[in-house]
């Protein structure tokens, strides 16, 4: 059986995909660069959201 790829990740988890600390992570979601969401006290990130990201940063930079 597969396992499910998420839509939403943890903090966590988007810091081990740009390779970034954690404050970091928080300045680009208080900054409204990278869009989130709280569940409860469980902050989380769409992939959508992390894709949309990444690629506004490429785009930024030219590639």
């Amino acid at each position: 059986m597969a396992t499910a790829i998420p839509e939403a990740l943890t903090v966590p988890e988007v810091m081990a995909a740009l390779r970034m600390s954690r404050s970091k992570v928080y300045d680009l979601i208080r900054s409204k660069r990278l869009h989130s969401f709280t569940e409860g006290r469980c902050r989380r990130i769409s992939v959508d959201s992390l894709a949309d990201y990444i690629r506004n940063k490429t785009e930024e930079n030219g590639h």
